[in-house]
C-alpha cells in the first residue's frame, strides 16, 4: 500500500478532512460520510469504509496511509475516545495541514528563482568552453597537454564542488519536516471533550502521538495558572506557529539569494577561468608560431 507524504500531499489530504467534517456536521453518521466519500472514488474512504464494515479500528486504517492520514488517524481516535466533537476537530485539522502546505508552496516559490539562477550559472564553464570552440579555438587540443590537463580536472573538481555547495545551500533552505502545531491541535481536540489536561494528554499519548512539546506544555501552564480554558490558547498558539514558520521560511529563501553568490565567486568563476579562458589561451600560445 503506497502512504500518502504528508508534505507533498497534505492538500489533498485537507480537502477529503473537510470534506468528512462537513458532512459529519451536517448530522451523517460517521460510517455513513465515510461511505459518500467512497461513494465519489476517494481511495483512503474506500479504505475506511471497508475496514468499518470488517470491524477494524479507523485510526489503523488511515495510519497506514501515511504520516498526514496517520496524525488525521490519532486525532479521530482521540475524538472518538473522550467524546469531542469530529466535526469541529477534523476541521481544525484540515486547516493545518492546508496552512502547512502553503507554507511549503510559499517557500518553494521563493526558492525557485534562486535556484534556477544556480543552475544557470553552474553551466557557465561549459559554456565558455563550447565558445572557444565556435570561435575558432582548439580547447579539446588543449587539454591533451599537461597543461591542459590540469586545467581540466581543476574546473571539474570546482564544478563538483559548487554543485554540493548549492545543494547544500537550498537543503538548509528548506522547511523543517512535520506540521508546526499539530500536537497543539491534537491536544486541543482532547480537552474538547471536557476531560482534564492529565487525562487529554494521556489519551493524546495512547493514540501513538508523541508527548507534547514544551511550546505546548508552556500553552497548559498558562491556562492552568490564568485559569482559562486550554483549547483556544493551544489552539492560537498553533496558529501562531504554523505563521511564524511560513515567515521564517520565507527568509531563509530570501537569504538564499545572496548565499548563492558564494559558490558563484569561490568556485563557478574559477571553473570558468579553468576550462573557458584558460583553454583559449593555451591553444594560442601552441599554435602561434614564435618570432625572434
Amino acid at each position: 500500500m503506497k502512504p500518502v507524504d504528508v508534505h507533498s500531499d497534505a492538500a489533498a489530504v485537507a480537502s477529503t478532512v473537510e470534506r468528512l467534517a462537513v458532512l459529519l456536521r451536517a448530522g451523517l453518521a460517521p460510517a455513513a460520510a465515510w461511505e459518500h466519500l467512497a461513494s465519489g472514488g476517494d481511495e483512503t474512504a474506500v479504505l475506511v469504509r471497508d475496514a468499518w464494515a470488517s470491524g477494524r479500528p479507523v485510526a489503523t486504517t488511515l495510519a497506514e496511509r501515511g504520516d498526514a492520514w496517520r496524525r488525521i488517524g490519532a486525532a479521530w481516535h482521540v475524538a472518538t475516545t473522550v467524546g469531542a466533537p469530529l466535526a469541529d476537530s477534523l476541521r481544525g485539522l484540515a486547516e493545518a495541514l492546508r496552512d502547512a502546505h502553503q507554507a511549503r508552496d510559499d517557500v518553494r516559490i521563493a526558492l525557485a528563482e534562486p535556484q534556477t539562477t544556480a543552475r544557470l550559472i553552474a553551466w557557465l564553464p561549459l559554456v565558455a568552453l563550447a565558445l572557444g570552440g565556435a570561435l575558432g579555438f582548439d580547447p579539446l587540443r588543449a587539454f591533451t597537454q599537461p597543461i591542459g590537463v590540469a586545467l581540466l580536472v581543476g574546473g571539474i573538481l570546482l564544478m563538483f564542488a559548487t554543485h554540493r555547495w548549492t545543494r547544500a545551500l537550498v537543503r538548509r533552505a528548506q522547511p523543517e519536516p512535520g506540521i508546526p502545531g499539530l500536537d497543539a491541535e491534537v491536544v486541543a481536540i482532547a480537552l474538547s471533550g471536557g476531560v482534564s489536561i492529565p487525562r487529554a494528554l494521556e489519551v493524546v499519548q495512547a493514540a501513538g502521538e508523541a508527548a507534547p512539546d514544551a511550546a505546548t506544555l508552556a500553552v497548559l501552564d498558562l491556562s492552568r495558572t490564568a485559569g482559562v480554558p486550554a483549547v483556544d490558547l493551544l489552539r492560537a498558539d498553533a496558529a501562531s506557529r504554523r505563521q511564524r514558520a511560513r515567515t521564517e521560511g520565507r527568509l531563509r529563501a530570501a537569504a538564499l539569494s545572496g548565499r548563492l553568490l558564494l559558490p558563484l565567486g569561490v568556485c563557478t568563476l574559477p571553473a570558468f577561468l579553468l576550462l573557458g579562458v584558460g583553454p583559449m589561451l593555451l591553444s594560442v600560445l601552441t599554435t602561434t608560431p614564435l618570432t625572434l
